[in-house]
C-alpha cells in the first residue's frame, strides 16, 4: 500500500476507515434535518425522502470541488499540519484516531438518545482536544486559534440566526399570503399538501441536503487530507498537478510587485521559497536522492508555500499595504497558484467521503426526525413552519460554504423549527424537556469531545 510496511498500511487503513465511519454516522445523524419536514408534512414518504436526501448529499459533495475546498481547508488549518508532518507516524496516528473516536462516540451517543446535536460542533471539539494535548506535549501552538475563533463564532451564531430569521420569515408569510391560509394549518393525516406547497417543501429539502453534503462532507475530506499528508507527504503534501515552472513564475510575478512597492521582507521570503523549489526539483530527478531526502524537501517546500501565502494574505488585509489596485490584483492572482498547490482533494477521496455520507444519510434517520417533527413543538408541524425552517437552513449552509465556514446544519434547522413554531403559536408551544435536552447537549459537546479526544490521543501514543 503506497510502499509502506504492512503495519503502517494497517494503521493507515484504520484511520481512513475511522473517517468513513465518522461521515457515515454524520449522515444518519443529520439526515433528519433535511427529511423531517417533508415527512411530517406528508410531502414525501420516508423511504423516498431519505433516498433522495442521500443522493443530494452525495451530489453536493461531488460538485464542491468546482467551487474550492474552503471548508475542508478550514478543518486542515485548525491543526499545526506542518508540525505534524515532522512527527513520527505513530504520533500522527494517535492524534487522528483520538479525534475520530471522540467524534464517533459523541455522535452515536446523541443519535441513540434522539438528541439533535451538531457533527460540526463535535468535530471542532475533538480537534481542539487533540490540539491542546499536542501543544502540552510538544510545545508551540497545537491549535490555530484565529481559525478556531472564526469557526466557533459561526457555531455560536448559527442557532440564534436560525431561530430569529425563521420567526421573521413566518411573519412575512403571514403578511403576504392572505387568500390561501392552508399553509398555516396542520396537515391532515393521509392527505398530501397542495402541489405548490409540496413543491416548496421538496425544494427546500433538496437544498438542505445538497448544501449539507457540500459543507459537512468537506469536513471528512479535511480529515482524510490530514491523514494523507502526515502519513505520506511525499505523495500528498502537494497537489499531484503541482507544476514547478508555474509556481516559479507566480513567485517572479509577485517579486515584481514587491520590488515596485519596496517590500524587502517579502522579497526575502519569496527568495527562500524559490530556494526550496529548486532544491525539490533537483532531488526529484536525482538518481541518488533517497525517499527520505525527497520527503524532507517536499515538506520544507509545502511549509514555505503556505508560509508566504499566509503572510501575503494577512498583508492584503491591511488597507495601507499597497495603494496600487493593479498590483493588488496581481498578488491575488498569484496566490491562487499557491492555493492550488496545497489546497486540493484527490478525486478518490471526494468520492469515498461522498459515498459514506450519502449512504449514511439513508440509514437511521428516524430517531432524530421524531425529535424534530414531534418533540420540539407541542403541536404538529405546519407546511409554513417546515418550509421556512428548511429555507433558513439551506440559505445559511450555502452561504457558510461559500465563505469556507463549517456550520451546523443541526443547530440551524432545529432552532429554525423552534423559531417557526414560536412564531405560529408563541413560546408556550415549545416542549421544555426537548429544548432543555438540546441546550444541554449543545453546552456539553465541546467540553466532552475536548476531554475525550485529548484523553484518547494521550492514551494511544503510549502504545502506538
Amino acid at each position: 500500500m503506497f510502499g509502506m510496511e504492512s503495519w503502517m498500511g494497517i494503521l493507515f487503513a484504520l484511520c481512513i476507515l475511522a473517517v468513513c465511519v465518522f461521515e457515515f454516522a454524520n449522515g444518519f445523524h443529520d439526515t433528519a434535518n433535511a427529511v423531517a419536514t417533508v415527512i411530517y408534512t406528508g410531502s414525501l414518504k420516508p423511504n423516498y425522502a431519505v433516498v433522495w436526501s442521500g443522493f443530494c448529499n452525495f451530489l453536493g459533495l461531488l460538485v464542491s470541488g468546482y467551487f474550492g475546498y474552503k471548508v475542508a481547508m478550514g478543518i486542515v488549518n485548525l491543526l499545526p499540519l506542518n508540525d505534524l508532518i515532522n512527527l513520527s507516524t505513530g504520533e500522527s496516528v494517535s492524534l487522528v484516531l483520538g479525534m475520530l473516536l471522540s467524534g464517533i462516540i459523541w455522535n452515536l451517543g446523541t443519535w441513540y438518545l434522539g438528541i439533535p446535536c451538531s457533527s460540526s460542533h463535535t468535530l471542532i471539539g475533538s480537534i481542539l482536544g487533540a490540539g491542546l494535548v499536542f501543544s502540552w506535549i510538544h510545545g508551540g501552538d497545537g491549535v490555530n486559534w484565529s481559525k478556531a475563533g472564526d469557526i466557533g463564532l459561526s457555531l455560536l451564531v448559527s442557532p440564534i440566526f436560525g431561530f430569529s430569521v425563521t420567526i421573521l420569515m413566518m411573519y412575512i408569510l403571514k403578511r403576504v399570503i392572505k387568500a390561501d391560509k392552508l399553509i398555516f394549518k396542520e396537515p391532515e393525516p393521509g392527505n398530501r399538501p397542495p402541489t405548490w406547497i409540496r413543491a416548496i417543501l421538496i425544494a427546500t429539502c433538496t437544498l438542505v441536503s445538497f448544501f449539507h453534503g457540500n459543507n459537512d462532507g468537506q469536513k471528512g475530506i479535511g480529515l482524510v487530507l490530514i491523514i494523507l499528508i502526515t502519513f505520506m507527504p511525499l505523495q500528498f503534501a502537494l497537489n499531484s498537478e503541482f507544476n514547478v515552472n508555474k509556481t516559479m513564475q507566480a513567485l517572479n510575478n509577485m517579486d515584481q510587485v514587491f520590488e515596485q512597492e519596496n517590500k524587502t521582507d517579502l522579497l526575502i521570503k519569496s527568495n527562500k521559497v524559490k530556494e526550496k523549489l529548486l532544491h525539490y526539483e533537483a532531488l526529484k530527478v536525482s538518481p541518488i536522492a533517497t525517499d527520505k531526502n525527497k520527503r524532507t524537501a517536499i515538506v520544507e517546500l509545502r511549509v514555505a508555500l503556505t508560509d508566504i501565502n499566509k503572510k501575503v494574505v494577512n498583508e492584503l488585509k491591511n488597507p495601507t499595504f499597497i495603494d496600487n489596485k493593479s498590483n493588488i490584483s496581481v498578488l491575488k492572482d498569484q496566490l491562487e497558484v499557491f492555493k492550488n498547490d496545497t489546497e486540493y482533494s484527490p478525486q478518490w477521496v471526494t468520492l469515498m467521503i461522498a459515498l459514506s455520507l450519502g449512504l449514511g444519510t439513508m440509514i437511521g434517520w428516524k430517531r432524530i426526525a421524531i425529535t424534530i417533527g414531534e418533540k420540539i413543538g407541542k403541536k404538529h408541524m405546519t407546511y409554513a413552519e417546515g418550509a421556512t425552517a428548511e429555507l433558513t437552513a439551506a440559505s445559511t449552509i450555502g452561504l457558510s460554504s461559500a465563505f469556507g465556514l463549517p456550520v451546523s446544519t443541526t443547530h440551524v434547522l432545529s432552532s429554525g423549527v423552534a423559531g417557526a413554531m414560536t412564531a405560529s403559536k408563541g413560546i408556550k408551544n415549545l416542549q421544555p424537556a426537548t429544548i432543555k435536552a438540546i441546550a444541554i447537549a449543545w453546552l456539553l459537546t465541546l467540553p466532552v469531545t475536548i476531554t475525550l479526544a485529548g484523553g484518547f490521543y494521550y492514551l494511544f501514543r503510549l502504545f502506538i
